[in-house]
C-alpha cells in the first residue's frame, strides 16, 4: 500500500517553497517586521497583477473590508446588499458602522448571489414594502458587497449595472478569487475585482496564495487607496510606517480614529513569493477540478460544481452537493464516514440568516431564503490544493463511490 494510502488526507495543505522560507529568513534577519519594504513591494506587485491602480495590504480580507466600507462613507443607518450564502466577515464588517446587512438569496447553480432577487429587494425597500432585516428609519442603500463564492464569478455586468442603476458602492468580496477572470461585455478577459470601486482579497492559510493571515484592498480610486492606507494604521499621517526608518520622522499626527490593520513584513515576504506562483498553483487547481469532475461525473444524488463558459473559476474550493433522497446518505453522515476512510472535508457556509446572530436581530428564518438553505444542506468541500497528490486523488473519488452506491 502505497503511503498516502495510510496517511490522513487533510482538507488544506499551504504550499510554501524555499524562495518564501528564504525571503522570510532576511526580513527576520534585518530587524524589519513590521510594515516596510516587502509589503510595499507586495502592493505593487499585486495591483499590476490583477490590473489596478492601487493595492493597500492589511492583515486580513475583513480589515480590507472594513476599511472600504469606511472609504466610501457608509454610516449609521445605511443599508448594503450582502448575500446570505458568505462567510461571517462579508455582514460583519457593514455592522462595525451600526449599519445593516440586508441579505439576498442565493442562484441554485452557482450559489452566487441572485442579481435578480437584489434589485427585487432594492425596489421593495424604496416602494417602503415591509422586507425581513430592513429595520425602520434607515438611509437607504448605500452598497452592495457580493461574493464571488468559491472562485466563480458573480454576473458582474449585472452587478455593475444594478449598483449603477440606482447609484451604490460596488465593494467585491474577493477572498476566494487570486485569479479568476470573467468575460466582459465587450467580449475581453477582466480580472476579478479589477472594476470594482474597491475589491477585497484574503491571503488567509487555504486560500489560493497565503501569508498566513492576511489581504489586500484594490482599487483605481487614489483618494481612497489613500484613506485605507491612512486608516489601516491608527489614522496616523501618510508614511507613517516609516516614522522609525532613517527616511522618515517621529513626527506624526492623528488625522482619524483609525484601526491596526497593516501587514507586517513577515506575511508580505510569503505573500510576494506567493503570488509568483499564483499562475502555477491556478493550473494545478484546475487540474484537479477537472480529475474530480470526471472521477465523479454520473453518481447518482452528486451534484458537481460547473464553470460557466463566461467564467475562469480560480477553484479555490471544490463543492458537491448530496442529494440525500437519491444517493441514501446524508451530508452529515458522509462527512464523517470520509473523515474516518482518512479523507479531511469541510462545509462552507451555514447562511448568515441560519446563525443565531442575525436570525435573532433580524426575525429571519430558516426558510427565509430557501435556496441557500436548499444549498447549505447538502453542502461538502472537498481537498483540492496544488500539493494535492493522484493518489489522495484517486482514494477521495473511490471512497465518495463507495458511501453513495455510485462504486
Amino acid at each position: 500500500m502505497m503511503k498516502e494510502e495510510t496517511e490522513f488526507i487533510s482538507f488544506f495543505k499551504p504550499c510554501i517553497g524555499d524562495e518564501e522560507i528564504a525571503d522570510v529568513t532576511e526580513c527576520l534577519r534585518s530587524g524589519w517586521l513590521t510594515t516596510g519594504k516587502f509589503a510595499k513591494q507586495f502592493e505593487a506587485d499585486f495591483a499590476s497583477y490583477m490590473g489596478a491602480e492601487f493595492a493597500v495590504a492589511v492583515n486580513s480580507c475583513t480589515a480590507a473590508l472594513h476599511l472600504a466600507l469606511e472609504a466610501v462613507g457608509l454610516g449609521e443607518g445605511d443599508l448594503v446588499l450582502v448575500p446570505t450564502y458568505t462567510f461571517a466577515a462579508t455582514a460583519e464588517v457593514v455592522r462595525y458602522f451600526n449599519a445593516t446587512p440586508v441579505l439576498v438569496d442565493s442562484r441554485m447553480d452557482d450559489f452566487n448571489m441572485d442579481m435578480g432577487k437584489a434589485r427585487e429587494t432594492i425596489l421593495r425597500v424604496a416602494s417602503n414594502e415591509k422586507v425581513a432585516g430592513v429595520p425602520e428609519g434607515h438611509n437607504g442603500f448605500k452598497a452592495m458587497i457580493p461574493v464571488h463564492f468559491a472562485g466563480q464569478a458573480v454576473d458582474v455586468k449585472r452587478c455593475a449595472d444594478l449598483c449603477s442603476e440606482f447609484g451604490l458602492k460596488l465593494i467585491e468580496d474577493c477572498a476566494h478569487c487570486c485569479p479568476a477572470r470573467y468575460l466582459d461585455a465587450d467580449g475581453s478577459w477582466k480580472t476579478v475585482g479589477s472594476s470594482a470601486d474597491i475589491a477585497c482579497y484574503s491571503f488567509y492559510a487555504n486560500k489560493t496564495i497565503t501569508t498566513g493571515e492576511g489581504g489586500m484592498a484594490l482599487t483605481n480610486n487614489e483618494q481612497w487607496a489613500d484613506r485605507m492606507r491612512v486608516m489601516s494604521l491608527h489614522g496616523i499621517s501618510k508614511d507613517a510606517w516609516k516614522r522609525f526608518s532613517k527616511e522618515g520622522s517621529w513626527y506624526y499626527e492623528i488625522t482619524s480614529p483609525g484601526y491596526k490593520y497593516n501587514m507586517s513584513d513577515v506575511a508580505a515576504a510569503i505573500g510576494v513569493n506567493q503570488l509568483k506562483k499564483s499562475d502555477s498553483f491556478h493550473a494545478a487547481r484546475k487540474r484537479i477540478a477537472a480529475e474530480f469532475t470526471e472521477r465523479l461525473s454520473g453518481i447518482p444524488g452528486i451534484v458537481l460544481p460547473v464553470e460557466r463558459e463566461d467564467v475562469e473559476h480560480s477553484w479555490h474550493l471544490y463543492i458537491i452537493r448530496i442529494e440525500e433522497n437519491i444517493c441514501g446518505i446524508s451530508r452529515n453522515a458522509f462527512i464523517e464516514k470520509l473523515k474516518n476512510a482518512g479523507i479531511g472535508s469541510s462545509v462552507h457556509y451555514m447562511p448568515l440568516h441560519m446563525h443565531p446572530y442575525y436570525a435573532g436581530k433580524y426575525g429571519y428564518e430558516p426558510d427565509s431564503f430557501p435556496v441557500a438553505k436548499s444549498l447549505y444542506q447538502g453542502a461538502v468541500s472537498l481537498p483540492i490544493y496544488p500539493g494535492l497528490s493522484d493518489q489522495a486523488i484517486d482514494k477521495t473519488c473511490r471512497e465518495i463511490r463507495k458511501l453513495t452506491r455510485g462504486s
